[in-house]
């Protein structure tokens, strides 16, 4: 009796994972309506969703590995066709840089990491830890699917942090008098200060008197030898 109820609460549990599993893959619906209807991914990171696929994969070899695991070979399955559709339309409306980076991903998460994780823990584990060596894969990546899109809140870190900081330092200040500095009249300076200034003064003017007086002389001299030498052609 204890044990059917068991196979029950199992039953009800798987199902209703597969729920919230179908869900998860539909979230990005909105989105990619939006991506279809503006024909441009206006930004948007294809990470997530390579991620997204790579779990579905791996979880799907999990439940090939697993007997009669039914539910996740279903639920996987369909994440498969889900998030390969939404690769497939990020591709087609992506700019070319953003469409070479997915192309890179999925080499990489899809091709690359899932096939060396299927020929290592077929040829170098042992089957009976074959399934747990790949059920804590399972764990971690799917970790890494809910944690993929915070890498788009990096800037929004920042400007968290930089308006904090603003903030603190408004209350700081807030109630600090502002200074003023004092005005400086001539009455109240000390003689020998003006007498220094007027002497700087004074000795400044007279050699710009200097340099004006040297370059009119120039000038004149100038003038004064143009008719000579007109002269001395006409001859």
């Amino acid at each position: 009796m204890a044990t059917i109820q068991a196979v029950h609460l199992a039953f009800v549990f798987g199902l209703l994972g597969n729920i919230v599993s179908f869900l998860v893959y539909l979230s990005p619906l909105p989105t990619f309506s939006r991506i279809c209807k503006k024909k441009s991914t206006e930004g948007f990171q294809s990470l997530p969703y390579s991620v997204a696929l790579f779990s579905a994969m791996l979880t799907l070899y999990y439940g090939y590995l697993k007997n009669r695991a039914i539910m996740l070979i279903t639920i996987n399955s369909i994440g498969c066709a889900i998030e390969s559709i939404y690769l497939i339309i990020f591709m087609i409306y992506a700019p070319g840089r953003a469409r070479i980076y997915t192309a890179k991903l999925l080499a990489f998460f899809n091709l690359g990491l899932f096939g060396m994780i299927v020929l290592c823990t077929s040829l170098l584990i042992k089957q009976s830890l074959r399934l747990t060596v790949v059920g804590w894969m399972c764990a971690i990546f799917s970790v890494c699917v809910f944690a993929a899109p915070l890498s788009i809140m990096t800037p929004n870190i920042l400007g968290f942090t930089f308006g904090i900081a603003q903030m603190i330092l408004y209350i700081i200040y807030k109630d600090k008098k502002n200074v003023v500095l004092p005005e400086f009249k001539v009455e109240d300076a000390p003689n020998g200060t003006i007498t220094s200034i007027e002497l700087c003064t004074a000795e400044t003017a007279g050699k710009l008197n200097a340099m004006n007086q040297t370059q009119e002389a120039k000038i004149v001299k100038g003038i004064g030898d143009a008719p000579t030498e007109a002269t001395e052609l006409n001859v």
